[in-house]
């Protein structure tokens, strides 16, 4: 049963640009421009696309962190007729960012929520990975560890739909290489770093592939990574155990780049699952 609809202002859920500034909707400059205040995930940031296009509407902070109050001033706002814009950061407020309690709690008074679509990482990664965009799945960030993560993985890899995930660029190895492990290493799969900005780049090629890429040279900015659906006629194919001599080898290879070896050791034991203990002794 709906809520009830109440007199109200209009909140505004607005997408912007997830790198190159000029990706900002002619609609979404209008509704910046015209709504008295803009809640924004961190107003530092927005006010680089407040500079860009001479917007002048007033801004307040509102994020994950916000203290209950905050919420509670904006949905005052709200309440007392005045329409509200939620910006994040970048891309669409919701997905994987702040702001769903303030669009939940308006909604369920029977306010009116308005949404202003535009760039999103996740559909940007979609069309540009050469992988099947029909059917999708988006997961956003996985945890970080334990059995919640595991599970997530053996369900990605089970999907017939292609998965978008986002990760940190420290962890894309890791992530990369549980995914190989969970999937198997010739499961196709796409990297995509600093989508539409000045170094955008975007490697393609097996879970596997990509997974020592990484290791090898770890991604730097935004990065969300798109796996291939399971082949409904073929079972999940096993990876391959990776051996201690193999293992000892990758930190070899780390050291001889400069890693110091307890670093290197570490690094190599989580993608591997080899032992930290075993790799930390020098090759004899």
């Amino acid at each position: 049963m709906s809520a009830k609809p109440t007199a109200g202002g209009t909140l505004y859920v607005v997408a912007t640009p997830i790198g190159n500034l000029g990706d900002v909707t002619l609609r979404s400059l209008e509704v910046l421009k015209s709504v008295p205040l803009v809640a924004a995930e961190d107003t530092r940031m927005t006010r680089r696309l407040w500079a860009r296009y001479d917007i002048k509407t007033r801004l307040i902070s509102y994020h994950a962190q916000s203290k209950p109050g905050r919420l509670t001033e904006l949905l005052d706002h709200l309440a007392g007729g005045a329409d509200l814009a939620l910006v994040t950061d970048a891309g669409t407020p919701l997905v994987s960012d702040p702001g769903e309690q303030l669009v939940g709690e308006w909604a369920a008074r029977g306010g009116r929520v308005v949404p202003i679509p535009g760039a999103s990482a996740v559909l940007a990664a979609l069309v540009a990975g050469g992988l099947p965009a029909a059917r999708w799945t988006f997961e956003g960030f996985l945890p970080r560890r334990g059995g919640e993560r595991k599970k997530l993985l053996q369900r990605i890899c089970a999907d017939e739909r292609t998965s978008v995930l986002f990760e940190s660029p420290g962890r894309a190895a890791a992530t990369l290489a549980d995914l190989a492990r969970t999937c198997g290493a010739s499961r196709r799969s796409a990297l995509c770093r600093e989508l539409t900005k000045l170094h955008e780049d975007i490697w393609r090629g097996t879970l596997g592939e990509l997974a020592d890429r990484a290791a090898a040279k770890p991604p730097k900015g935004e990065v969300t990574i798109v796996v291939d659906g399971a082949d409904p006629s073929q079972e999940m194919e096993a990876a391959p155990a990776v051996t201690l001599e193999d293992a000892q080898q990758q930190v070899a290879n780390l050291v001889g780049e400069g890693w110091r070896r307890s670093s290197a050791a570490k690094d190599v034991a989580k993608r591997t699952g080899v032992s930290r203990r075993d790799l930390f002794k020098p090759d004899r």
